[in-house]
């Protein structure tokens, strides 16, 4: 993980609070993506200003954790961005 980038929600994303969590619709894809609690915490965080690297610590202060969960949100990133969920500021996905 690059954790210089700056990923933010691709601007067709819609984002919905649901029973059980978030669901995300990419009308591009015609796809929609259910996401947890802390997925939805990650892209909504994402918005082009903020270094990945920058994250883990906002995830452990929103939800009162005790340390930074890097790996998570490594893995929750790289899921975001492969989905097209994320993209990076310059516009393109990286991986």
């Amino acid at each position: 993980m690059d954790w210089d980038i700056r990923p933010r929600r691709a601007p067709e994303i819609e984002l919905r609070e649901v029973v059980d969590g978030f669901v995300a619709y990419d009308p591009r894809r015609d796809r929609i993506h259910f996401l947890n609690p802390t997925a939805a915490f990650v892209l909504e965080s994402c918005d082009g200003e903020l270094r990945a690297g920058e994250i883990p610590a906002l995830v452990a202060a929103g939800f009162g954790l005790d340390k930074p969960p890097v790996e998570d949100v490594e893995a929750c990133l790289a899921t975001l961005l492969r989905e097209g969920l994320l993209v990076t500021a310059e516009g393109s996905n990286r991986r």
